[in-house]
Formats: structure tokens, sequence, C-alpha cells
């Protein structure tokens, strides 16, 4: 398999700088977390944007799509913001291609980020679900059409 991560930023990518929770979505982590874990298929990470998706616009998803229709993988994963997740995913429904969405309700640079495990469970659904966009987040696989966050428990669930 050949696998190709798309980062767009959010929490999985924060980096935070002080008491008052100030900070920048920072270089996307999910190469580097592939490769501690000692992954053996190919990958490789194409940043599309360092952004909190509550600032994504209907322009940043259309770039995310041409991205992924210029992709020859048909293998596509995608960290993005928790927050507007749902909504990127309907901007990419009608691909011909295993597009799995992840992300992480705490930063992966921090101790006991749920990150990796998300990344994981993302890793293996992209590569046993048959075409169509997806959403791996809290222990779960979920077609994208069909999940809601649920802000108050910090999980996402069916809709």
């Amino acid at each position: 398999m050949r696998l190709k991560i798309f980062s767009m930023g959010g929490t999985i990518d924060k980096i935070y700088f002080d008491d008052l929770s100030t900070y920048e979505v920072g270089e996307p982590q999910a190469g580097e977390i592939l490769r501690e874990a000692g992954v053996t298929f190919e990958f490789s990470v194409e940043e599309v944007m360092r952004k909190d998706s509550l600032h994504l616009t209907a322009e940043d998803r259309a770039v995310l799509r041409s991205r992924i229709e210029a992709s020859e993988e048909r293998h596509i994963l995608i960290t993005h913001g928790t927050d507007t997740m749902v909504e990127t995913a309907a901007a990419l429904k009608g691909l011909a291609k295993v597009i799995v969405f992840t992300g992480a309700i705490t930063p992966a640079r921090f101790k006991g980020s749920d990150a990796p495990f998300n990344l994981g469970c993302a890793v293996g659904a992209v590569q046993s679900l048959p075409d169509g966009v997806y959403i791996a987040m809290s222990g779960r696989i979920f077609e994208a059409d069909k999940v809601r966050k649920n802000r108050a428990a910090g999980r996402f669930e069916d809709a």
C-alpha cells in the first residue's frame, strides 16, 4: 500500500506557548508518529495548510479536493481539526478513492494525546474499506455523513 497523507492543520498539529492557551498550528505530526511506530508501508505527507478547522473556507476545501484528485494514490488519509471535519468530508464525496479523516482532541505533542491511537485506527481503516469518505475518531470508523462531534463528551458518535 502507498498511503498519501494530507495535512490540513487542527489540534493534532498544534503547539501551545503559555498558560493562556496561545497556540499556533505547527508542522504535520502524522509522519513522525508513523516513523516512530516503525510502519513498513510507503507513505508521504503533503501539507495543504496550517489552519484551525474553524477557519477553513469553501475555497480551502476546494484546494484539498483538487490535491486529492491530482494524487496518484488510492489510499488517502487526512489529518484535520475536529470541529469542521464532517463539513470537509462532505466536500469530498464522490471521489473514487478511500479517504479517511482523523485528528485529535489533544495535540500530538502532548503526553497522553489521542493522536497516535486515532492515526493508527485511520491507517487500518484506509487499508480495509471500499471507496468512500470516512472518519476515524474515538476508536471507531464512521461513514462521514453519519457522524457528529459531541463537544461536551470530547468524542465522535453516530449522528
